[in-house]
């Protein structure tokens, strides 16, 4: 849980302030979940891996200052290099050993707005922070509009995106053979509510919406990966959701009788669930959704559409 929890409070930081934490002494937890599919907890977004005959694919990858530790991890899985990195979204929690693992030859993979959201300098409204462009190396070099799947260690991994959600470049990643869903900052479980970063495109009905297609891809059987948190189940999910749907509804019921963000506070819509010492403070979480109903999120940053292609 403290491993967890640093992760957490390195993303209320900015790409330099973050590199200047303290990770010394995180450890790279792996926790084996089905046939030729493991989870690595550490500081930052849960790490989903596929091994075996083909080689490594991970799922996000973290803070660079964690590349050896993680690498050491997968090695007690399977010694091969790894081969593919899939970013979830753009958020250095989650890209940021995407330069390491660039260098060393791995091909990274996410939606064209996470390459054009890391191309250029971003600025974190919920954080009052910015974030200068990555380094060539740690861009998504195959990128995506909808989603592409990948052929691996006798599974298919299909990648889907979904809109404006927790960041306008979210994607859920499913491996269709073992039967696990990453669904990466689209889902918070049991650490804080979830955060809607609203100036990266993201949006209260989004959140639900990637929410509702992670229900459709998964079933009872389904090992659940979230962006932050241990693995859950499908029951989870739904309850998830509904929370969601709930406290939305009770915003948005504030807006219609025209009370201010004030107001709606007050009445403690996000009480009932908990969490108040979470990332994501419960207040806070009201306002993201108050925020999204009354404003629509960004245009996306110049996004491509079309098949994947190289860069």
């Amino acid at each position: 849980m403290r491993s967890k929890l640093l992760g957490l409070a390195l993303l209320l930081s900015a790409a330099p302030a973050a590199a200047q934490q303290d990770l010394s002494k995180v450890e790279i937890r792996v926790e084996r979940i089905a046939p030729g599919v493991a989870v690595l907890f550490g500081a930052g977004g849960n790490i989903g891996l596929s091994y075996g005959e083909d080689g490594n694919a991970i799922v996000d990858d973290q803070f660079a200052p964690l590349t050896d530790r993680i690498l050491a991890a997968i090695a007690t899985v399977d010694p091969d290099p790894v081969r593919f990195v899939i970013n979830t979204h753009w958020h250095f929690d989650h890209t940021g050993g995407n330069e390491n693992l660039g260098k060393r030859g791995a091909v990274i993979v996410a939606h064209d707005n996470v390459r054009a959201r890391m191309s250029t300098e971003q600025f974190l409204s919920a954080m009052n922070r910015r974030v200068p462009p990555s380094p060539k190396e740690a861009l998504p070099v195959v990128t995506f509009a909808d989603g592409v799947s990948l052929h691996l260690n006798g599974d298919r991994v299909h990648v889907v995106h979904v809109a404006d959600a927790h960041t306008d470049g979210d994607s859920l990643v499913h491996w269709q053979g073992a039967n696990v869903l990453h669904m990466g900052d689209t889902f918070f479980h049991r650490v804080s509510f979830p955060f809607v970063d609203l100036s990266s495109g993201g949006s209260i009905d989004g959140v639900i919406a990637a929410a509702n297609r992670g229900l459709e891809l998964a079933n009872a059987s389904t090992r659940i990966i979230p962006g932050h948190g241990p693995v859950a189940t499908r029951q989870n999910l739904v309850a998830y959701r509904d929370m969601l749907v709930d406290i939305r509804g009770k915003v948005a019921a504030g807006i219609k009788a025209n009370r201010t963000l004030a107001q709606i506070r007050a009445t403690a819509p996000a009480a009932r669930y908990g969490m108040p010492s979470g990332f994501i403070k419960p207040d806070q979480f009201v306002e993201a959704v108050y925020n999204s109903l009354r404003n629509p999120p960004k245009q996306a940053p110049q996004a491509q559409g079309g098949k994947p292609h190289r860069h």
